[in-house]
C-alpha cells in the first residue's frame, strides 16, 4: 500500500509556528511532506499571500501522518 507524499517548495505557516530559540522556528503540518533541506525557501502565512520572510529548513520529522519542520528565518520581509 501507497503512502501520500507532499512535496513543498515554500512554508506557508498560517500564524501557527513556535519560536524554538532566536530565530529558529516550528510548525507541525497534517500528512506527510518533503521540503528541501539547508536552502532558502520563501516563508508565506497563507499559500496565495505575499512573502514575509525566507527560511532554511534545518530538520524534518515525519511520523504518525504529521510533519513537523524546524526552520532558521533568516530574512524578514514584513512583520504582519
Amino acid at each position: 500500500m501507497g503512502m501520500p507524499l507532499e512535496l513543498n517548495t515554500m512554508i506557508v505557516t498560517k500564524g501557527n509556528e513556535k519560536r524554538v530559540v532566536d530565530n529558529v522556528f516550528q510548525i507541525e503540518k497534517k500528512g506527510y511532506r518533503l521540503y528541501p533541506l539547508e536552502v532558502p525557501l520563501s516563508i508565506h502565512k497563507t499559500k496565495n499571500g505575499e512573502r514575509v520572510g525566507t527560511g532554511i529548513i534545518k530538520k524534518l520529522e515525519l511520523e504518525q501522518n504529521k510533519t513537523v519542520v524546524t526552520y532558521e528565518l533568516i530574512k524578514l520581509h514584513s512583520t504582519n
